[in-house]
């Protein structure tokens, strides 16, 4: 193994040395993404496109996750053998290799991580990509362009090559452009956006992405931009059975659709991480459902609560962000309550996510009800999980177990924790997982447990659409190391 800078300096907690440490690491980690198309993270923060500073804080992040810092002087010497490697397209936790490498004994680093990474060693370095079309380019679907953009950056298994839309006017493609650019929520675009308005193409960090102004979703010819077998993503909410999305299917070079919204009728709808291996290449599953924001927040947590404490029955209240469906001043609005006007008022309305999670775990059917409040913030929503279990729990204990699910169990993405006494829903803003556990809020008592899940209920929902895409199109890159079936934890 190489020499590591750190060797040479003083190994106490100073700031100086960390960022001695982070500037040595920086090549390493790009050298590694150019060269192998693989991709480090910290307990999943990725760091890709990070400053010195970005990957000091992702190991300070590891205090979330393991109640202390990881020191820099760990994981560089990881990364030191890893860019020695012939490695595959994959994506690499350094923190969890690290964690990992401390509890063996008397094994070289280099023997270690031969063993752990075995299956990516001498690996294909690229994914074949996958055409991606978005139809429709509201909160959502804006969201999906960002992703999926830095998602063909980061891996190059899927790339956005259209947006379908209804044209509003001369100027239709710098508005969608600027829409793009800016976000009042979410922030800036990160990178450059121009408009090739003769062409009707929006460039986005290179990326063009062509914009097709059509009404009818049947009569598009996709392979006449250079579209094939392309997965349609369909955020408009306009159609949600099987009848309407299959419109899509007519067109010339679509071959899957994926609803940002309920399925209606036999649509299957999918939850990532919980029931997605369910997906087939059978003529049913052409057309599957990324479910909701709420469905998907709570479900992943009910499925580890329910595997290892038994739900006998629940109450799932959400607190969720206004959203476009509701007037901003008070008017006439078909559904009751929402045409008073969002930003004054807590709205209360009715939420079928409760229902919906049955869809994905068949054996909580009948056993939950919902209801949902909407409250005058922008994004960020809360579910309160009132479950009634088959034994009795502790808070610690439950914490304790969530907890190590976040960071060890093949629902990490889908599955945060935070134990901190001063958070508030604008600290969630951006999170990537469909729902986030607050530790502090826990309630236990006998078989009574109380839990309240955040989630970014545009952010978080999108990246969970997102990872079904690219289930679908069969570019997910492995994660090493491989994580736990959540009932192995223990």
């Amino acid at each position: 193994m190489s020499q590591s800078p750190s060797s040479a300096l003083s190994p106490d907690n100073d700031w100086n040395h960390k960022l001695q440490l982070a500037q040595h690491m920086l090549p390493l980690i790009s050298r590694l993404h150019r060269e192998n198309n693989a991709v480090t993270s910290i307990y999943g923060r990725l760091l890709v496109g990070v400053t010195d500073i970005d990957i000091i804080k992702a190991h300070r992040y590891a205090r979330r996750i393991v109640a202390r810092e990881l020191p820099l002087d760990d994981t560089l010497p990881i990364l030191e053998e890893l860019v020695t490697f012939d490695l595959g397209t994959a994506s690499i936790d350094l923190g969890r290799l690290a964690k990992n490498y401390s509890r063996v004994e008397g094994v070289d680093l280099r023997t270690f991580l031969e063993e752990e990474l075995s299956d990516v060693i001498g690996g294909a370095s690229t994914l074949q990509p996958r055409d991606v079309v978005l139809y429709g380019f509201g909160r959502i679907g804006r969201l999906l362009a960002r992703i999926l953009i830095a998602r063909e950056a980061t891996y190059g298994g899927v790339r956005l090559r259209a947006v379908v839309v209804r044209k509003k006017g001369d100027d239709d493609i710098v508005k969608r452009a600027s829409l793009l650019r800016r976000d009042s929520v979410h922030g800036a675009f990160n990178g450059t956006i121009s408009v090739d308005r003769d062409n009707d193409i929006i460039w986005a960090n290179g990326t063009p992405i062509q914009m097709i102004y059509s009404d009818d979703p049947a009569s598009i010819d996709y392979t006449a931009y250079g579209i094939n077998d392309a997965i349609v993503v369909d955020n408009t909410g306009r159609w949600r059975d099987r009848a309407g999305l299959a419109q899509h299917l007519q067109s010339a070079g679509a071959s899957r659709v994926v609803l940002t919204a309920p399925g209606k009728g036999d649509v299957r709808n999918i939850v990532y991480g919980v029931n997605h291996g369910d997906i087939t290449d059978a003529e049913s599953d052409r057309i599957v459902s990324a479910a909701s924001c709420t469905t998907n927040a709570i479900t992943p947590v009910l499925k580890v609560i329910g595997d290892r404490y038994g739900v006998t029955h629940g109450h799932v209240e959400t607190v969720h962000s206004y959203t476009n469906d509701q007037n901003l001043a008070d008017n006439f609005h078909k559904g009751p309550r929402r045409g008073r006007a969002a930003g004054l008022n807590m709205v209360l309305t009715e939420t079928g996510a409760a229902k919906a999670v049955s869809k994905a775990l068949p054996e909580f059917e009948g056993k939950l009800t919902g209801n949902a409040i909407r409250v005058p913030t922008p994004d960020v929503s809360m579910a309160v999980l009132n479950l009634d279990l088959a034994t009795d729990v502790e808070k610690r204990e439950v914490n304790d177990f969530i907890r190590r699910v976040s960071t060890d169990s093949t629902l990490r993405q889908q599955i945060d924790y935070i134990h901190s006494p001063d958070v508030v829903s604008t600290d969630l803003l951006g999170s990537t997982h469909a729902g986030v556990v607050d530790g502090l809020a826990t309630i236990a008592s006998g078989n009574h447990l109380v839990l309240y899940v955040w989630y970014d209920n545009e952010f978080g929902y999108s990246n969970q659409v997102i990872r079904i895409v690219e289930e679908i199109a069969g570019v997910r890159p492995r994660i090493y190391p491989e994580r736990k079936d959540p009932q192995d934890i223990r």
